[in-house]
């Protein structure tokens, strides 16, 4: 049935393309094939990959801006709104944006649904998905983990489902696989401009997209019709040359830029991969090095078309769209003599396999350094546990080549001496490694298949071996590692590495074992030492799809009914924030002051607070818990600034919201790193929050706290962090006459009575400056719907 269907499908685009001499477009018909095997079929009908737009629009911006344009500005601004009018400049001017699709993971399409619902309209304006794979923990295994979720998850799945039924939104059930997986097999192609409710969203860059984590605002935004912002990035070039071999995979590329960019060196730009060195990796290899540019702080990360992304196109049911692409290639590269920012050069022949940690995912190392590394500086060297998969690094692929060194260890009769776990990235994926006896390998080596989904790598995972704060060493192949990111314990010292990498190091059981150099002693005590692993990148025959896991959204969903129970504990409907009364911010308390590395987990856990993610109210409860207070050192204790008495964050801004009092947080570098979350913003807004100042933000964290009509202000001196204490007041003033461009004055009221004036500088434009007057995006939306109405 699938080769039936992938004919089907060629012969009606080869049909329509004569048919319309010249307009070149694709268009899907679903009809042609009912079964999630070919991934084309998931589009909805009326979906086009409309290249002679792209085209269009290229040509206008060339003309205007009379240079060659790298390829991410080729696809950045073959989406403008407006391309003849629209005001271009790296860094500085914001373009409105008309994305092809939006994406959402359960976690967070729960917030975005929510805020879709109270948004009036009554259907999504461009294609849209949910994918279940958030709320899954891993304890016992992957059907066991998947049949508990099921249960206990069961009212969120329903308001999910429904929800997507009436508003025309596809859902991917759970079990069916990671977000991003699932994008790369069925969405993202070269040229698309994708957005996702996930920062983990540009590993769709590994197929030649322009795919970018947002916030649930920004998601309602598109899926509602209206034009996205996005302030014109920067164009950072890595330019690749040699080839990869050996151990020396893919992520070693990502973690060498990391350790050389930083956490934040990416922030308001994209990395834009190029240069011969890009054809020696396969396209789940480019996605896995797009997928971690969310660590450095990039808007997203891409690689320009080639035969590798062909290649995964033709085997996942799309090789019409590899066709057409083909077509417009030169739209699909970047042009030469184009001009990067920065320019950054990797020769893949030299580099060597890296393992990056702990605590953060920039602090890279040689892997025939890390044992010396760990003993040095006091980490555990011996491993507990040995994790792989997740969205950055479940392909085909990735687990061949963990097969390839786990088979060598079974061939020696030996097996992980650590705890060993594989997560498969899709339904696709399980399936197909079953089907070719990876998982079979992978399982007689020590490992547990868990289930589709994100698992130990966002926190949910049910870990039994340790205890809270016992100090202990874990390797991944996955993409964060801050403090608690895993398992809650913050003295879990968690390193990043590839698949293979973290295969070897299970078997050996010791951070001071390289496998390019250093032997392993067999049962037969006979010393061997492991080959460098090979493996196909793509199945020799078709991929199994496993089992039909998507949900079609209706033709017509009005008549779907949309439940969510007035009692629930874990969905909400949202009340709209209030508005700005006009007025300057005088005397606000400081709820707390945050010293260093505040990501959105410290201001937003995750683990067991998934489950309340469709509740504002509940998941308030987290509020910053994570977050170290300068005045004591200490996390979740703060000063009321009322009673004098030291108490949780959370506990301390309600008591401030039901006195009236409103508050400041005052932070240190790149405010909220990491996740998409925009709990992050919700939360401090829900609890009375109005503004939060800080030495520079991360740019998601950023413009969520603009959709929710709070003031992310920075301070024009960094020096003036160190003038504000946790008992001081604050007052922002000139409000009235807020505007793009133009500091605001902070006065700064000390215990002693003197004061103190600073300047804090925004990137606030005209219409998110309406924002914050109506007191949200939302909230400005419902007054433009009305204006029109």
């Amino acid at each position: 049935r699938n080769s039936f269907c992938k004919v089907s499908v060629l012969i009606l685009f080869f049909f329509q393309h004569a048919l319309n001499s010249g307009v070149r477009r694709y268009h899907v018909a679903p009809v042609l094939c009912q079964r999630a095997k070919v991934a084309m079929s998931h589009f909805e009908p009326n979906e086009y990959i409309n290249y002679e737009k792209l085209e269009k629009n290229i040509n206008i911006v060339r003309k205007r801006l009379d240079r060659p344009l790298t390829l991410s500005e080729k696809i950045v601004y073959g989406h403008l709104d407006d391309p003849a009018k629209q005001e271009i400049e790296r860094g500085k001017t914001y373009l409105r944006l008309r994305p092809d699709r939006v994406a959402m993971q359960d976690a967070t399409a729960q917030m975005a649904m929510l805020q879709f619902i109270s948004s009036g309209l009554p259907k999504v304006a461009v294609p849209s998905t949910i994918h279940c794979d958030h709320l899954i923990e891993a304890q016992s295994g992957g059907e066991k983990d998947l049949r508990r979720a099921k249960d206990i998850n069961q009212e969120v799945y329903n308001f999910l489902a429904t929800a997507g039924a009436k508003y025309g939104v596809g859902f991917w059930k759970p079990g069916s696989g990671i977000i991003h997986q699932i994008i790369l097999e069925n969405y993202s192609y070269p040229g698309v401009m994708l957005i996702g409710t996930d920062s983990h969203t540009p590993n769709g860059g590994g197929l030649g997209g322009i795919c970018i984590g947002v916030g649930g605002a920004d998601a309602v935004d598109v899926m509602a019709g209206i034009p996205w912002e996005l302030k014109c990035p920067k164009v950072i070039g890595v330019k690749l040359t040699g080839k990869l071999s050996g151990w020396t995979s893919p992520k070693d590329v990502i973690l060498k830029v990391a350790g050389i960019l930083t956490v934040k060196g990416g922030t308001g730009a994209i990395i834009e991969y190029h240069g011969p060195g890009v054809d020696s990796i396969s396209c789940t290899g480019m996605a896995t090095i797009c997928n971690m540019g969310a660590e450095i702080g990039a808007t997203t990360s891409i690689f320009p078309y080639n035969e590798r992304m062909k290649k995964y196109l033709g085997k996942t049911g799309r090789a019409d769209i590899a066709a057409l692409a083909d077509e417009f290639k030169q739209h699909l590269v970047p042009d030469s003599g184009c001009h990067y920012d920065q320019v950054i050069e990797i020769n893949l022949s030299e580099l060597k396999p890296h393992i990056n940690g702990p605590f953060t995912p920039d602090l890279a190392h040689p892997v025939s350094d890390i044992g010396s590394v760990a003993e040095k500086e006091g980490w555990p060297v011996d491993i507990r546990v040995g994790l792989i998969g997740s969205c950055t690094n479940s392909s085909y692929e990735d687990m061949g080549r963990s097969a390839a060194v786990a088979k060598q260890a079974l061939a020696h009769g030996l097996k992980c001496k650590s705890k060993f776990t594989i997560t498969p990235g899709s339904e696709q994926i399980r399936a197909t490694i079953e089907r070719d006896g990876y998982a079979k390998i992978l399982r007689e080596v020590g490992g547990l298949v868990l289930a589709n989904a994100c698992g130990p790598c966002i926190g949910q995972w049910d870990r039994k071996d340790i205890k809270k704060g016992e100090k202990n060493t874990i390797v991944t192949s996955y993409n964060r590692n801050f403090t608690g990111r895993n398992d809650a314990n913050p003295e879990t010292h968690a390193f990043v590495t590839s698949p293979e990498i973290v295969t070897a190091l299970s078997i050996a059981g010791t951070l001071k074992f390289n496998p390019e150099t250093d032997y392993l002693t067999g049962a037969d005590g006979k010393k061997f030492k492991l080959e460098a692993p090979d493996a196909d990148e793509l199945p020799k025959l078709e991929f199994d799809p496993g089992q039909d896991t998507y949900q079609y959204p209706p033709k017509d969903g009005s008549g779907q009914h949309v439940d969510v129970s007035p009692t629930s504990q874990r969905l909400q409907l949202l009340e709209p924030f209030d508005k700005w009364d006009g007025k300057d911010l005088e005397d606000m308390l400081i709820l707390i002051k945050v010293k260093g590395k505040c990501t959105t987990d410290h201001i937003s856990a995750a683990g067991p607070w998934l489950k309340f993610r469709g509740h504002l109210d509940n998941i308030s409860n987290n509020l910053l818990i994570g977050a170290i207070n300068i005045e004591n050192g200490k996390a979740n204790s703060v000063r009321n600034a009322l009673t004098q008495e030291f108490g949780p964050v959370p506990d301390t801004a309600r008591y401030y919201k039901k006195m009236g009092v409103k508050w400041a947080v005052i932070g240190d570098e790149n405010y909220g790193e990491g996740s998409s979350r925009e709990h992050a913003a919700l939360e401090p807004r829900h609890l009375g929050g109005r503004v939060i100042i800080t030495k520079s933000f991360a740019r998601i964290h950023e413009t969520n706290l603009k959709k929710q009509g709070l003031l992310p202000l920075t301070f024009a001196d960094p020096a003036d962090y160190n003038k504000i204490h946790p008992v001081d007041k604050l007052s922002i003033v000139g409000l009235k006459d807020f505007a793009p461009g133009k500091p605001l004055k902070c006065i700064i009221k000390h215990p002693n009575g003197s004061q103190e004036t600073i300047m804090l500088n925004h990137t606030f434009n005209e219409s998110q400056i309406e924002w914050f007057q109506a007191g949200s995006a939302l909230n400005r939306m419902k007054e433009l719907q009305q204006k029109s109405s």
